[in-house]
């Protein structure tokens, strides 16, 4: 009785209302769910030259509102779907997949939870998971494995680079081969390129971003075009190489830059410029990403580390500089450390008349410290945890203040980790 208890608490999270039975317009049975937990459909939504069809098929397809957000008649579906390891599975009745019903044996860890809040997906029966292959997580071949899903961080084929030993902070030159995640943004108006913003490599197909990146008035700036990897000195077309520590006179050299047509964006379908909240992104590859010494993805986070955040808790943001008119880019690549501020002690900074914002739980702060802030990383850049040999993307940077880098006032983030499901939901092989 007390495991029923605790798994129809797990899923009423998730599924804060209950679903009911439709009928979608290609037939057969379907699900009224929010848009977001319907990846067919949602697949429609941001496909870019939709057709009269697809217009038609959203239209009757329709079946309601969530407060806000659009409700549709999606399929019932039992085919793949992708594991919070980032593992490909089915998505099956929970008792169907013994691995992961084990994980709900009294007493049910906070890990455990979490983990199966994140394996719930939409299927035919009332409690159903994505259900992988329950096998231990073999580490390395990471060159053969990335695809485009996010991979499991148990095997090390996310958030770990060759530069930790040389980690230096507060707004001063990274090493060249550290966060080979990070990327950069090229938007393309009359025949000029411009670096506007930032993001995060996530699998082999996909980049994290904001919203505010890919949507709304950057758009008049430049279109994006493309997606710079492995960069260190945007003033250098050639190797960028910089001296070995000791004085030897030796130099490491990192690859040539790698530049990928983008083949989509993604803008998080509730994004609002006004009160800026869901301000996220993806950006899909053209092409898979490789995987190297210069180019990798980091990891997504594996629990919310800010509900109970270790004593001084520090968080890192990196990148080339931000689109602010009182800070001047840099030409190499830059990372701060910056330390986490609870939410109560943010809002207070933006309840003033100059500086207005209703924060809520898509959000979380770091900062205000002063001459330190994100502006040190581009828009749509990563706000960084080392979870242990890992890094997490925790937040992706959304707005601060102006001037950035003002004593008692902290950036805001877009926090990541309320977005696993969007995410996940919004990849294609």
């Amino acid at each position: 009785m007390k495991l029923l208890l605790i798994i129809s608490a797990i899923f009423a999270v998730i599924w804060n209302v209950n679903t009911q039975s439709c009928s979608p317009p290609s037939g057969g049975t379907g699900n009224c769910v929010i848009i977001q937990n319907c990846a067919p459909l949602l697949q429609l939504v941001n496909k870019p030259n939709r057709t009269p069809a697809d217009f038609d098929t959203l239209r009757k397809s329709a079946c309601g509102f969530e407060g806000s957000l659009p409700k549709v008649c999606c399929p019932a579906q039992t085919n793949t779907c992708t594991t919070p390891n980032g593992e490909q599975g089915k998505c099956i009745n929970l008792y169907s997949c013994p691995h992961v019903a084990s994980l709900l044996r009294p007493p049910v860890s906070k890990e455990n939870m979490q983990f199966v809040q994140k394996s719930t997906c939409q299927g035919p029966d009332q409690y159903n998971v994505c259900c992988g292959s329950g096998q231990p997580v073999q580490k390395g071949n990471c060159e053969t494995r990335l695809s485009a899903s996010p991979p499991d961080p148990r095997t090390e084929c996310c958030g770990v680079d060759s530069g930790s030993s040389n980690k230096i902070t507060g707004g001063t030159a990274t090493s060249i081969d550290q966060y080979p995640w990070l990327s950069l943004i090229e938007y393309v108006k009359d025949n000029r390129i411009k670096l506007l913003c930032g993001g995060a490599l996530i699998s082999g197909r996909y980049v994290l971003t904001a919203a505010h990146c890919v949507a709304g008035a950057v758009l008049e700036l430049g279109t994006p075009k493309n997606v710079r990897l492995g960069e260190y000195d945007t003033t250098n077309n050639g190797q960028d190489c910089v001296p070995v520590e000791g004085g030897t006179g030796a130099t490491d050299c990192a690859d040539p830059v790698l530049i990928v047509p983008i083949e989509r964006t993604i803008p998080h379908q509730q994004y609002s410029p006004q009160t800026r909240r869901n301000d996220i992104g993806l950006i899909r590859l053209a092409q898979p990403a490789p995987f190297t010494d210069f180019i990798r993805p980091i990891c997504l986070p594996t629990s919310d580390q800010t509900t109970s955040p270790p004593n001084n808790f520090k968080l890192y943001a990196a990148g080339w500089g931000a689109i602010n008119a009182t800070h001047s880019k840099s030409n190499i690549k830059l990372h701060v450390d910056l330390p986490f501020v609870r939410q109560d002690q943010c809002q207070e900074a933006y309840s003033q008349s100059r500086r207005k914002a209703a924060l809520w739980q898509g959000q979380l702060c770091a900062g205000g410290e002063k001459d330190k802030d994100s502006c040190k990383g581009d828009s749509g850049g990563p706000l960084m945890y080392e979870n242990g040999r890992t890094w997490e993307i925790i937040g992706v940077v959304s707005f601060g203040p102006t001037p950035c880098g003002i004593e008692d006032s902290p950036g805001v983030y877009t926090k990541t980790y309320e977005y696993l499901n969007w995410i996940r939901s919004n990849i294609s092989p």
